[in-house]
């Protein structure tokens, strides 16, 4: 891919007489609907189903197994995945990426109806194969494609549809389920909607445009393709993966990812199986709402980068922090007295809003990452790259908590106490990536992290030179207009 740099790229939005006539069927909001769909029918659905608690399953133990193996595949595919984009294009691979998810569901099905084991974990290893594809090429769209005053708002959309397969799936189990107060598994007749909603997915990606017949109203282009040869890819992004900056947010990346399995399989092992459904729907719906204010939030230019990265950074970490306090007490108590709560069971509720509130973490976590990527990426090149890494980073911390809670007492305690341990573990790492973002340095504004030696590019104003921090050349000082201007940048 041609290094386009994107420092150019004014982050406020002009006046609409200014703005570019766009089709709506090549619009950055008729994409990123495209691509929600598409999320909705393939990890959408996929979340649906987890969010049951364990797949719906009564034990949580063979299908957090299955979903190590899928994690475990998705690492490998992530890592290939920027090379695959040379020979099938970005649009190609997004296609490719919904293929697996639909023998996943299928093998759920069997297992739940008439106890198959072998489909679940073949269903699962395709859909890890394919997944990684997905994951890389929706995250480069998603951060590539809109307008950059839209950008959080469009990331805060597209993340919608994801939650609206959990929300969607907890509304269908709900309704089947709302008289069975009691443990055990969900029924079958819920992955028959899930498996013909997963297998349209290919279907809907079809209906995407190719980068470069999108219509920005800014009036740029998009590209994101890859020209170089697959073998120059994968070390470009090695190369990326053991920079400074991302080595830093590996363990933020972590702590956010963990969570997912271990707040699933608290839902499966401490609540009947309406609580359940009731816990899939209620708490899309809570992560939807937070994970869209927090994208208008950092769309907000006229306030500073630094105090967009800053204060969200502090938000997202302190509550972070008091809800593995409030699961850590309960699973220690749960552990001794192994109840079953029912929305009618008295202590339901400091129970049941734990799992909320760590769904919502979830949504809030997984934005700031896009936020944090597209501001370390220097270009659309590294736009793909980084998403390769965040998406197949993802994969391994998964396929770690996934694996590690299908052991008994690591699903009762160890996930809670484990991820607790990474939360504390990652703030400082992380923060000395994100101080940088808007920060002075001798007179100028470092507007995103780079792999420069002080962690981020320099811009000497609005419309002046870049240059590398580190590289040795002194950039002159900008005018305070330009600095204000500058310091904005970035998201």
């Amino acid at each position: 891919m041609a290094d386009v740099s994107r420092d150019s790229e004014s982050e406020n939005a002009p006046p609409k007489d200014q703005q570019h006539p766009v089709r709506w069927y090549r619009s950055t909001f008729y994409n990123m609907t495209i691509l929600g769909l598409c999320n909705l029918a393939a990890p959408g659905i996929w979340g649906a189903m987890n969010s049951l608690g364990a797949g719906g399953a009564a034990s949580p133990r063979l299908v957090n197994a299955a979903n190590a193996l899928t994690f475990c595949l998705m690492v490998v595919s992530c890592y290939f995945s920027s090379a695959l984009v040379h020979y099938i294009g970005i649009k190609g691979a997004l296609i490719f990426g919904t293929i697996g998810y639909a023998p996943y569901a299928a093998g759920l099905y069997t297992n739940n109806r008439f106890g198959t084991e072998w489909l679940t974990l073949f269903g699962a290893a395709l859909c890890g194969i394919s997944a990684g594809v997905f994951w890389m090429a929706e995250a480069a769209i998603a951060i590539a494609y809109p307008e950059p005053w839209n950008r959080g708002k469009a990331l805060g959309y597209w993340l919608t549809y994801r939650l609206s397969g959990q929300i969607l799936g907890g509304a269908i189990n709900l309704g089947l389920n709302a008289d069975r107060n009691e443990a055990g598994k969900v029924s079958y007749a819920v992955f028959l909607v899930f498996i013909a909603i997963q297998a349209a997915g290919p279907l809907v990606g079809l209906l995407l445009n190719s980068p470069s017949r999108v219509e920005r109203r800014d009036g740029k282009k998009v590209s994101l393709s890859i020209v170089q040869n697959p073998w120059w890819e994968i070390k470009e992004t090695t190369k990326l993966f053991f920079g400074r900056n991302f080595l830093l947010l590996v363990l933020f990346i972590g702590q956010a990812v963990f969570a997912e399995a271990v707040f699933f399989t608290y839902l499966a092992l401490w609540f009947s199986v309406r609580s359940r459904a009731l816990g899939s729907f209620l708490s899309g719906i809570v992560a939807v709402i937070a994970g869209n204010i927090l994208g208008h939030w950092l769309d907000r230019t006229k306030i500073s980068l630094k105090i967009r990265t800053r204060s969200s950074f502090a938000a997202i970490v302190i509550l972070q922090g008091a809800w593995w306090i409030w699961a850590t007490v309960l699973v220690t108590r749960f552990h001794r007295t192994r109840p079953t709560y029912d929305w009618s069971d008295s202590g339901f509720g400091a129970a049941f809003g734990v799992f909320v509130f760590l769904t919502l973490g979830f949504q809030l976590n997984y934005l700031f990452l896009y936020f944090i990527i597209h501001n370390l990426a220097r270009d659309e090149a590294e736009v793909i790259r980084y998403a390769a890494l965040l998406r197949g980073t993802e994969s391994a911390w998964q396929a770690l908590s996934y694996g590690l809670e299908s052991i008994a007492i690591f699903g009762e305690v160890g996930g809670v106490y484990l991820n607790f341990g990474l939360w504390a573990a990652a703030i400082l790492p992380a923060w000395l990536v994100l101080r940088h973002f808007g920060a002075r340095k001798d007179g100028a504004i470092i507007i995103s992290g780079g792999e420069g030696g002080s962690g981020g590019k320099v811009v000497t104003g609005l419309r002046g030179p870049t240059a590398e921090s580190g590289s040795g050349s002194t950039p002159d000082a900008p005018s305070p207009a330009e600095e204000t201007e500058a310091d904005k940048k970035g998201w």
